[in-house]
Formats: C-alpha cells, sequence, structure tokens
C-alpha cells in the first residue's frame, strides 16, 4: 500500500484566453493528482488528508473513488474546500492563486497510525506550507521514517504561499533526513537554492530533478547521475504533470521491488533509465490533455 498525505482542493482552469475566461473547476491538488494517478496505475493507494462536507469535498472524494483510492482515512470537516485559480501561459504552464483562509485540509491532524500493509508514503505541495496542518504532515512524515517507511517528497513550491522564504528553506532542509526520494522540479531546485549533492548528504537516498519537456534526471548518492529526454508532445497545458512523474516513479519502483534506500542503490543504469522513460511516458500524456488527466494502465503498458 502507498499512503498519499496531503491537500486535495479545486482548480479553476480558465477554458480559453483571459484569466476569467470561461472558469472550470477541475478536482486537484498535487497530492492529490498523485493519489489518483496511482490508482490508474493500478498501485494498492490509500488518501491521507481532510476535506470538506462541501459539494466539493464530495465531488473530490469520488475521483478518488473512481481511480480505486482508498478513502477510509480521510478526515471530514464544515469548512470549505481550498479554491486554486490557474492561469496558463502560451507554452501551457500554469501558476496559481490560492484561497486557502479557513479551508479543511488545513485542520489536518496526524494519524495514530497508519495502514499495516503501508510500504511508502508520499507527502508535497500546499500541505506542508498551510499551518496548523503543515506540522501534522511534518509530524507523519518523521514517524513514518522512524518506522522504516520509505518516503517521498516533491515539494512543489508555490511561493504566493509562503510568507517568508528563508523559513521554508531551513524547515526543508529540516525534513531531509526523513526523505528516501526527493523530487523536483528545475524551478524549485532555483528557488530552494541547493544542489542535488547538497540535498543527497542530508538523507535522501535518490533526487530526481525534472526540466518539463527536456526530460528528468536522476543523482544518487554514489555519485551517479542518470537522464532521459523528455517525449514531445503536444502540450495543452502541463496542470498535473509532476504530480504523474511522482506516482509514476512511486509505482515503478513498487514493480520493481525497489522501495527502500537499499533498493534504489542497486537500481543501476538500467533499472533507473527504465523507471525515468516510464515517468517521462506518463508525464507526457497528461500534458496532452486538458487539466489533471493522469494515464491509465492500459496506456503505459509495461514499465
Amino acid at each position: 500500500m502507498i499512503v498519499v498525505a496531503g491537500e486535495a482542493l479545486i482548480d479553476l482552469v480558465p477554458q480559453g484566453p483571459g484569466a476569467l475566461a470561461d472558469l472550470k473547476p477541475a478536482l486537484g491538488g498535487g497530492p492529490y493528482n498523485t493519489a489518483v494517478a496511482l490508482g490508474r496505475l493500478g498501485s494498492p493507494t490509500t488518501f491521507c488528508s481532510r476535506t470538506s462536507h462541501d459539494a466539493f469535498g464530495e465531488a473530490l472524494l469520488d475521483g478518488l473513488r473512481g481511480a480505486g483510492v482508498d478513502v477510509s482515512g480521510v478526515q471530514r470537516g464544515t469548512e470549505p474546500t481550498t479554491l486554486a485559480v490557474a492561469t496558463i501561459d502560451g507554452s501551457g504552464s500554469a501558476a496559481y492563486s490560492f484561497y486557502v483562509e479557513g479551508t479543511a485540509d488545513r485542520l489536518f491532524t496526524a494519524p495514530a497510525v497508519l495502514p499495516a500493509d503501508t510500504r511508502a508514503v508520499s507527502f508535497g505541495t500546499c500541505s506542508l506550507v498551510l499551518e496548523p496542518g503543515a506540522s501534522a504532515y511534518e509530524e507523519l512524515m518523521r514517524t513514518a521514517a522512524r518506522q522504516g517507511l520509505f518516503t517521498a517528497l516533491d515539494p512543489n513550491i508555490r511561493a504566493g504561499l509562503i510568507p517568508d522564504a528563508d523559513a521554508y528553506r531551513a524547515r526543508f532542509k529540516s525534513w531531509l533526513p526523513s526523505v528516501t526520494l526527493l523530487k523536483l522540479s528545475a524551478e524549485d531546485a532555483e528557488w530552494l537554492g541547493g544542489t542535488p549533492g547538497e540535498w543527497l548528504a542530508a538523507g535522501p537516498a535518490a533526487v530526481v530533478v525534472t526540466r518539463g519537456g527536456d526530460g528528468l534526471s536522476v543523482f544518487t548518492r554514489d555519485g551517479a547521475e542518470y537522464s532521459v529526454p523528455g517525449e514531445k508532445v503536444a502540450v495543452v497545458d502541463t496542470i498535473g504533470a509532476g504530480d504523474t512523474v511522482n506516482a509514476a516513479l512511486l509505482h515503478g519502483l513498487s514493480a520493481l521491488d525497489a522501495l527502500s534506500a537499499d533498493a534504489l542503490a542497486a537500481l543501476g543504469t538500467e533499472g533507473w533509465t527504465r523507471l525515468l522513460r516510464f515517468a517521462a511516458h506518463a508525464a507526457a500524456i497528461t500534458c496532452s490533455r486538458a487539466g489533471a488527466e493522469p494515464p491509465y494502465a492500459a496506456e503505459l503498458g509495461e514499465l
């Protein structure tokens, strides 16, 4: 079982030119998209979050169920659902404005226990910024690491939500001893101001850096670096592409029985290249359609 911990929200996505062009609500949130993508790929997945009882919250849970994701551990509240208004530029890249005050996901509390068959726990995005929930997710990350579970982190920086950049950067560094696999975009890496070598020295067994259409690379503790190019595709938008990479990596590592630091170290050139190509293919499919619509297993074929 892979546990995905973090926010579920509603993206308001313009359907044409202009910031207010027929805004359409879409199910979203980085962890939410990761969970849906894992479910569509066929990985046993459970979502660990807190959602509203409002209509948006019900739709979010329905989307998870439709992907085969277990929602029995999702906490509920009467507060409204977080909203993110997307702006799409000419290349299909998305930027977001968030409406987060008093929303349900911010009041997440760490569960007493994880499912008994948990093999990995994935974290990231807004859930690690917005208090008091951020501290609860941080607590869960550290607990999972102490229990010897595989932990994955995608910070997925949303700078507009971070009031003190230096404090966040320091907090990010404090998480690294509890992280097995760090995945982040080149833009995130630039904002954080570190290097893969620095992050590896702090704890993770591997660091994956994505570069959009230019592909992705992995850096490992033994000093190795493996890269694959991106797949050429007619980009509709990039919403959910990074989350799809998260899911493809976790799904692939599970299929390879490599959800441990030692197993990551043993993947070598062939294993990492197969895994990165699989993730690049999955992300390309997501980019080829509107919104966060990750692929199903049948669309990807074998790892």
